[in-house]
């Protein structure tokens, strides 16, 4: 049986999906233990952020097959939840995509913040292919990861990127040469980065990148960012580090 495997790496939560038999196919087991591991993480104050692997040699072939075959819309709703967690998570997400990713294993990697890959990952649409129209949001993930052509070239006409095509297309951040341990290390150190913000602050700034890239204009940025600004300018986290800057500064004169 698979499992959703957990690891602490200081303020990194790395939420591992583990089934390699089946390719981490996600059942409705896994993906309700993927939900479990993602809320767990958001609600752990010592966590700031999360990688998503899958156990080699995939990332995630997709969703059970059976499950999906015997799936209604209620059960489809209970097949996506996993990686709808990890869409809907308000803290920062990486994405370690070290194999195949394949329809709902590519929802499971566009649902992170950023995706990194190892040399032998592939993104593979492929609901078309099973005779299964897209499902759990992949068309509006994809178009806003790649754009409508690319989205188009991968969804309808089957096109699949490899690791390289996959970072020229824009759909993942880099391409991390090595092994599993190599790549989930490097997701994990690009993660790291968000243990240096306030836990408060990382969340409430991904909320508002969310919301400005859905605007139109940059005068709309200034007018929602500028509320949580104000409340940052105002918080003790500030105070303090701009205190500590001070000292640096006068001690370096």
């Amino acid at each position: 049986m698979g499992e959703i495997t957990v690891e602490r790496r200081d303020a990194v939560a790395v939420v591992t999906v583990s089934d390699p038999q089946r390719r981490n196919a996600l059942t409705l087991e896994l993906s309700e233990q993927l939900a479990a591991a993602i809320a767990a993480a958001e609600a752990d104050r010592d966590v700031h952020a999360v990688v998503i692997a899958g156990e080699p040699p995939a990332f995630c072939a997709g969703a059970d097959l059976s499950a999906l075959g015997e799936a209604a819309e209620e059960g489809l709703h209970a097949i996506y939840a996993g990686f709808l967690a990890v869409a809907h998570c308000s803290l920062p997400t990486v994405a370690a995509v070290g194999g195949a990713a394949v329809g709902a294993g590519l929802n499971l990697a566009l649902a992170a913040d950023v995706r990194i890959a190892g040399p032998r990952a592939r993104f593979d649409a492929r609901f078309l292919k099973l005779g299964l129209h897209p499902g759990g949001g992949m068309t509006w993930m994809l178009q806003r990861a790649v754009g409508p052509q690319q989205a188009t070239a991968m969804t309808l006409f089957g096109e699949i990127l490899d690791a390289d095509a996959a970072h020229s297309a824009g759909l993942v951040h880099r391409v991390v040469l090595g092994d599993q341990d190599d790549l989930v290390s490097a997701a994990v150190e690009l993660a790291s980065g968000a243990a240096a913000a306030p836990r408060d602050l990382l969340v409430t700034t991904k909320r508002t990148m969310d919301h400005t890239r859905t605007l139109d204009s940059h005068a709309e940025a200034v007018d929602v960012e500028i509320a949580s600004q104000v409340v940052s300018l105002r918080s003790q986290e500030f105070t303090d580090r701009l205190a500590a800057m001070k000292a640096r500064i006068g001690a370096s004169d």
